[in-house]
């Protein structure tokens, strides 16, 4: 009978983790021009082979619900989550990608299959830490 007693007040924490993951706010879209990247990198900008272009592309299904739509050209990606506006992040190596304000930053070819992908971004300026997310590969 204990048990039974349970379900319920187990059942709707989990139901309640599921709603908090959807109401998570989106990343801003980068209005820094991507020249203003403050991050350490090459002097020379990573240009991305097509083989390393294919490897990235497709659709993210995000550990928090969203999709995440990535189409890759050679130098940057356009990254788009659900509905949002297209964010653009510059290569910075063949798998990291960040937005020209620093706030958001992808990372690509992770795990065993490389096929899971991880981005991390500040919500808004006066959040203290970044959020992570993570994903697999939804359909290429």
């Amino acid at each position: 009978m204990r048990v039974m007693s349970l379900a319920l007040p187990v059942s709707l924490v989990l139901l309640a983790s599921s709603a908090v993951a959807q109401t998570m706010p989106y990343p801003m879209p980068d209005t820094a021009p991507v020249t203003t990247v403050q991050i350490t990198a090459p002097a020379v900008p990573v240009r991305l082979r097509e083989e390393e272009v294919r490897q990235i592309a497709g659709t993210y299904a995000l550990s928090n619900g969203w999709r995440l739509k990535v189409r890759p050209a050679s130098r940057f990606i356009d990254a788009t989550i659900d509905r949002e506006k297209p964010m653009r992040l510059l290569a910075v190596s063949a798998d990291k990608f960040v937005s020209g304000d620093g706030k958001v930053t992808m990372e690509f070819n992770r795990g065993d299959f490389r096929d899971e992908m991880s981005m991390s971004y500040v919500p808004d300026a006066l959040a203290t830490e970044a959020i992570v997310i993570s994903s697999e590969m939804a359909q290429r």
